[in-house]
């Protein structure tokens, strides 16, 4: 780590060097399925931007939901699509800041992100560019920002598919420790969404808690709810190396709905109510269904996926039935900063969640290995 650290702030001391380097390598969008790595022209700092110098980069479950074609991502004909092509994909990713336009210190900040920064500075960025106008942005809840535009997933705000990447004014930036591993860098961003998504189950210590899905995001959730003690802390997942780090993480219990009654168990535990809390981290509609069963009345459901066509279930179940209480969860509104410190100093677990690393000229076997959902858990691309 120490030696790639050094390459990069040799490469930032070469500035003569830097600015002739006019080209770089990026994973550009086109279309579904239509992704190709192609040499495109390095950005540049404007006014209030920086150019960073990309480390690595993770793939999202929904920058694979993209490249399938999901219409949450390409529309379905009513509306035009969210994702504007041709763009560069990725926004789980961090490096060192090698550029920065006049300014820079003059950028919004919502009194989260950090200003005092510097070209050497090794840092992460939030997701979202937030416009700083809109209703939202003015009440301070930038994370639900009407235009919402996230990197990746726009023509103009490229994301960390790409060797560098520019930080646009309205990003929010933040400094990352210089000895943090680079596995665990790269779990800011969706460790993030997984704190503000327990944020939002407002767990107490007398709480039976279902986390369904333990991928990266369900994992990170676990790690930051076990934080809140819960009485009992349940993980599900149809695999079985996920409910093994699950239990490592710290779930009480792990549960294979395939292999046993879920239903069953969870009303055992509950004296026959249900559980208190269901967090639902999988992107798959049986999983909505589940929860809704396994819930107790005057439950607090908390909704975090993204799926890939409209869900439909019993509605009525949420209302008469139950009275429940419902939560959207949106990106990682306030969680940059205490992932950061959770990551670094270990409070929050990380190990073995990085899985398998690629060269960005190695996309398609890495979006082949992250839509597996078996025998990894988090791929990412990494710059050497």
């Amino acid at each position: 780590m120490e030696e790639t650290q050094g390459k990069f702030i040799l490469m930032i001391q070469k500035k003569g060097a830097l600015q002739m380097q006019s080209k770089m390598k990026a994973l550009v969008t086109h279309g579904a399925h239509d992704y190709r790595l192609e040499e495109v022209d390095r950005p540049s700092a404007g006014e209030g931007e920086m150019i960073i110098k990309v480390e690595g980069c993770g793939i999202c479950a929904g920058d694979l939901k993209a490249f399938k074609g999901g219409s949450v991502f390409w529309g379905d004909g009513s509306a035009p699509p969210y994702l504007e092509v041709p763009a560069i994909g990725g926004h789980e990713f961090v490096g060192y800041i090698v550029e920065m336009g006049p300014g820079t210190d003059k950028k919004k900040t919502y009194g989260i992100a950090d200003t005092d920064l510097k070209v050497g500075d090794r840092v992460a960025v939030e997701q979202i560019a937030p416009c700083g106008t809109c209703r939202y942005c003015k009440e301070g809840r930038y994370h639900l920002c009407v235009p919402h535009n996230v990197y990746g997933f726009k023509n103009y705000l490229n994301g960390g598919f790409a060797e560098y990447a520019r930080l646009t004014k309205e990003s929010l930036v933040y400094k990352i420790p210089e000895d943090m591993p680079l596995e665990r860098a790269l779990l800011i961003e969706p460790y993030a969404c997984s704190m503000h998504a327990i944020d939002r189950a407002a767990i107490c210590k007398d709480d039976i808690v279902v986390i369904s899905g333990a991928g990266c995001l369900g994992l990170g959730m676990i790690t930051a709810a076990r934080k809140r003690n819960p009485k009992c802390l349940i993980a599900l997942d149809l695999n079985e190396e996920r409910l093994k780090k699950a239990k490592e993480f710290g779930c009480d219990i792990t549960i294979d709905p395939n292999r046993e009654s879920l239903k069953d168990k969870i009303m055992e535990l509950s004296d026959g109510y249900g559980c208190d809390v269901y967090i639902e981290a999988t992107g798959h509609p049986s999983s909505v269904k589940q929860g809704l069963d396994i819930i107790r009345k005057a439950g607090r459901f908390i909704e975090f996926s993204l799926f890939l066509e409209p869900v439909t279930c019993d509605w009525s179940v949420i209302g008469d039935g139950k009275e429940l209480d419902m939560y959207g969860v949106s990106l990682s509104y306030g969680c940059f900063p205490d992932t950061i410190k959770g990551l670094y100093t270990g409070e929050l677990m990380s190990d073995g969640v990085v899985s398998h690393k690629f060269a960005l000229s190695d996309y398609e076997a890495a979006f082949e290995q992250s839509g597996k959902g078996t025998d990894s858990v988090k791929v990412v691309f990494t710059f050497e």
